[in-house]
């Protein structure tokens, strides 16, 4: 589409609403544009002193049609929050040093490396120069050393191997791919022979010694954490997560390893359980290595305990057990008192203080979705993230009671003023199995209560995943609701924060109790709330939602339009072809040759002669958590049959579409397609809404 166009489109959606909302003042709302002109903070890092936060922000540029990351810093007792490193190169991962100087990974150099900088005035100086890029990387507390994740060949001896032999293969004019075993791929990536291995670097030079030498990968292929790396407080150790079975590509059996700094061989401290163990962190004290495990092997989704593991002892402490939800980070505080986590709370993210070693748990924050909790030195203070539907992440503050939460940055405050958002409001109605089911209802900026508004509803993905108060990037409800829709969103069985009961329900029952939830969630919706009009209703989903919208496909008529994102079309086909086994295996209960029965019972491709709904297909081709393959049968089954449909391919995108200039496309594309089905009119002014049928009934 030419830029020209895909400009108008946004400018029509914002000016241009009719049908329902055709007589309104349109208020200023939430554009693509808008979109990617929000900077996107992360990664919060509070210094040794505890009295400066430093955290990244990364912002986009439309034209150039990429991202740059930077880093912030924000003082907690003036509230002073101001940007340190700039450039057209990004900055990212901070870690403080014990001198007060902040390291960092930059793209200023190639490859990536370490840098540090002075925090109140001075350049960046390069503390690594190695050969091949550093993935990752944990501090020392002497500032001395640091844990890097590289990725080598291990038949290699030496970096500067490693990195002719990349360099080699990149100019090879043989571009075949071998080989023998799973895994081949991984999300976007082809495999080779690189592993991530664990190296000791001495920051004042010196040769990197190699901690995790032969055939080793670490962080693992999937499930690992967002650190996955932890150096013990008096640099004896480093520990890290890994899968060393023969089969990684269908089991989930990740481990927490230790390993000498000066070298020996790892030892395996989880290897009594066959599940996943996952993000090692060393308590301040050296005690104790906290770390999240899983209970049921092959089950991705299943509930996280925080666990402690003694070092003197050996012994393992459940801390979290006794709580029915999954913890998905956490943190020490400085006196290894207490550890302060985050966790899914019934479509919001919550932060939570665990006592060490009693286990007893206080939930501290419950407002919005809050993650990255950090403790400053004396304990009285919580650091942390927080966003909701109608604002993007900021940096905030707390007592650590959860009491007196604060605003420090103010990243997008500019960027955001004028902007009208839509309400957010929470429903519940009852569901499959005669279970209460949770969701949140956006009404759309100038929102009128006399009038009628047509309905989306968003189908999640995971399956094990929820919907929440959160701003998110590509799935925004605000975005959703900007062109004049009332939007749902409900967290169906299957969902995560709602106990490990109701996420459990959905394995095995992909077209069943969930489908359910969302037609008597519709009729809900329709009786509940006057101003939804039941004869304009759409839906949209992605991943496992666009599973869902492929079912809903083959099984009623009530919808006006879908939106099929990265959907599963053939159960068969996308089996083989996928790069985790264990999803669909343990989701199926087995093999399809094995276990076909569940493969059969919930295939979307079965009930294709009964597609009838207009679907517009959205698909990456790098995606190789779900092949594109899935929506050329999608697509190819929709044109054999006449159903109206239009399939949109990103040939550089993967499961998610993040390039800006794709997702300027992806968003028009989307709301044009849903507007032109619903009431609401495009920049066609004369042309009359379409007459208003009776809503079908669902088909048994």
């Amino acid at each position: 589409m030419e830029p020209k166009r895909i400009i108008a489109l946004s400018a029509a959606l914002v000016a241009l609403v009719a049908g329902h909302t055709a007589q309104a003042a349109q208020p200023r709302v939430l554009t693509v544009e808008d979109l990617y002109r929000l900077g996107r903070v992360s990664g919060v890092e509070l210094s040794p002193a505890a009295d400066l936060a430093a955290f990244a922000v990364k912002t986009f540029d439309m034209d150039a049609n990429n991202g740059v990351s930077h880093l912030w810093i924000a003082d907690l007792a003036s509230g002073a929050v101001r940007q340190l490193t700039y450039g057209d190169k990004s900055d990212f991962a901070p870690r403080w040093l014990e001198d007060g100087r902040l390291a960092f990974l930059s793209a200023r150099s190639e490859p990536v490396q370490v840098f540090a900088i002075p925090v109140d005035g001075g350049e960046a100086q390069q503390l690594t120069h190695l050969p091949v890029g550093i993935d990752n990387f944990a501090v020392a507390a002497d500032g001395k050393n640091i844990a890097a994740v590289i990725q080598v060949f291990p038949s290699c001896g030496a970096l500067a191997c490693t990195a002719q032999r990349a360099t080699d293969i990149d100019g090879s004019k043989i571009k075949a791919r071998v080989y023998d075993k799973l895994p081949i791929r991984l999300w976007d990536t082809w495999l080779d022979e690189r592993r991530g291995h664990v190296f000791w670097v001495p920051l004042a030079g010196g040769e990197p010694r190699d901690l995790t030498p032969g055939d080793l990968r670490t962080p693992p292929l999937d499930l690992g954490g967002q650190m996955d790396l932890s150096v013990a407080p008096d640099a004896s150790e480093v520990a890290f997560t890994a899968n060393t079975t023969a089969n990684p590509a269908w089991n989930t059996n990740n481990d927490v390893f230790a390993v000498p700094t000066s070298g020996g061989a790892p030892q395996n401290l989880t290897a009594a359980n066959a599940a996943c163990d996952s993000e090692p962190t060393h308590s301040p004290d050296g005690a104790y290595i906290a770390y999240l495990t899983m209970a049921r092997p092959g089950f991705e989704a299943d509930r996280r305990v925080l666990v402690l593991y003694d070092r003197k002892s050996r012994k393992r402490i459940p801390l979290t057990d006794a709580l029915d939800n999954s913890v998905e980070g956490f943190s020490w505080a400085p006196s290894s008192r207490f550890i302060v986590f985050n966790a899914q709370d019934r479509g919001r993210v919550s932060l939570f203080k665990v006592s060490v070693p009693s286990g007893v748990v206080t939930k501290l924050v419950v407002v919005g979705t809050n993650t990255d909790p950090r403790v400053s030195r004396d304990g009285a203070q919580l650091v942390f993230l927080r966003q909701t539907a109608s604002r993007p992440t900021e940096l905030f503050a707390a007592d650590i009671s959860g009491s007196n939460a604060r605003q420090l940055s103010h990243v997008n405050d500019a960027a955001l003023a004028g902007i009208q958002m839509g309400t957010l409001e929470e429903f519940e109605f009852e569901g499959a199995d005669n279970d209460k089911v949770h969701g949140f209802l956006l009404k759309p900026p100038g929102f009128d209560p006399k009038k009628k508004y047509p309905l989306l509803m968003l189908v999640h993905g995971g399956p094990q995943g929820a919907f929440g108060d959160e701003f998110h990037f590509r799935w925004n409800l605000q975005m959703f609701a900007s062109p004049g829709f009332v939007v749902a969103a409900i967290n169906f069985h299957g969902s995560t924060g709602y106990g490990q009961a109701f996420t459990d329900s959905i394995s095995g029952d992909w077209g069943g109790k969930p489908y359910t939830d969302i037609m008597k969630g519709l009729d809900f919706l329709v009786v509940k709330y006057a101003f939804v009009d039941g004869a304009y209703v759409s839906a949209a989903g992605a991943s496992y939602g666009g599973f869902m919208i492929n079912w809903l496909l083959g099984h009623t008529e009530r919808f006006r339009s879908f939106v099929s994102h990265d959907g599963v079309f053939d159960q068969i086909s996308m089996y083989g072809s996928t790069e985790e086994l264990w999803f669909p295996e343990w989701e199926y209960k087995g093999t399809p040759w094995g276990a076909p029965e569940l493969y059969a019972k919930y295939n979307p491709v079965d009930s294709a002669k009964s597609f009838k709904t207009p679907t517009l297909v959205i698909h990456g081709e790098n995606d190789f958590r779900i092949p594109y393959t899935q929506a050329l049968e999608l697509f190819t089954s929709l044109q054999r049959q006449g159903v109206e449909s239009k399939l949109v391919l990103f040939p550089d995108e993967n499961h998610f579409v993040q390039k800006p200039q794709n997702a300027r496309l992806w968003w028009n594309t989307v709301l044009e397609w849903l507007a032109s089905h619903a009431k609401i009119n495009w920049g066609k002014p004369g042309k009359p809404a379409p007459a208003k049928p009776k809503p079908a009934k669902p088909k048994k």
